[in-house]
């Protein structure tokens, strides 16, 4: 169970390892909220948030490992592995790093994009999944939420998300209902390849608008270029697809 803090300290702890991309002027913008893997924050984020900012929205990259002092093998070792920081504790970065932008002056509060990949696509999840009151506070540790943490989140998009027994996905519907953009791969072999399909198949049976896309020959993480593991491959093609997807959801806005 996390330590206690209020949302404040949350926001300063995190606020400070943020990484903001924004069009030019002054706005407001429609703003993203990107949520990295268990594997931390990696280059792929960035060109991401560029194809946020070429479509005239504002990007803000979350950064969970650095106020929390977790190094990129002690991630693998241990989130990865499901010993530490799921996704409803991550949670509370979400909710905390939206209270950051609905105050920012170039943000558009009722506009609001959460995007979350693999581990940060099952802290969105998640995040949705959560009743009010006291299961927020103890899946999150903050004291102080407001009665909907994810106020004017209006869509999320979740690139290749777990969605296994330590998710919340797949056992209750969700207290939001976003207009959701999926991507599940058919050649995943680190959060499964059928799993995350059937979950999110399943809630959009039970009335979620989720659009599920297979990537049928799709590796896990295969929007990163620097990707080392042999389970892992690069497709430039898929990548594209995948951007394509995330323009066509900010369109929509």
């Amino acid at each position: 169970m996390p330590a206690n803090e209020t949302l404040a300290q949350r926001i300063a702890a995190l606020s400070a390892h943020f990484t903001i991309q924004r069009p030019e002027g002054a706005g407001p913008f429609a703003t993203v909220v990107l949520l990295h893997g268990c594997g931390g924050r990696k280059p792929l984020m960035d060109r991401w948030a560029d194809v946020i900012k070429q479509s005239g929205c504002a990007a803000i990259i979350v950064d969970s490992y650095a106020h929390r002092r977790i190094s990129r093998v002690e991630a693998y070792a241990t989130v990865c592995m499901g010993l530490r920081l799921w996704g409803r504790e991550r949670a509370g970065d979400l909710y905390a790093a939206l209270a950051y932008a609905r105050a920012q002056e170039w943000c558009d509060s009722k506009r609001l994009v959460a995007a979350g990949w693999s581990h940060g696509a099952w802290t969105i999840m998640d995040a949705l999944s959560l009743t009010s009151g006291g299961e927020m506070l103890r899946a999150t540790g903050l004291t102080d939420l407001p009665e909907e943490p994810l106020d004017g989140v209006v869509a999320t998009f979740l690139a290749y998300p777990y969605a296994g027994r330590a998710s919340l996905a797949g056992r209750r519907g969700w207290r939001m209902h976003p207009q959701t953009c999926a991507i599940a791969c058919g050649r995943d072999d680190i959060v499964g390849r059928q799993e995350p399909r059937r979950v999110l198949n399943g809630l959009k049976s039970k009335g979620e608008a989720i659009d599920v896309h297979w990537f049928e020959t799709a590796t896990h993480a295969f929007d990163e270029a620097e990707a080392y593991d042999a389970r892992v491959r690069y497709d430039a093609a898929h990548t594209a697809r995948a951007h394509d997807l995330m323009r066509d959801l900010l369109k929509a806005l």
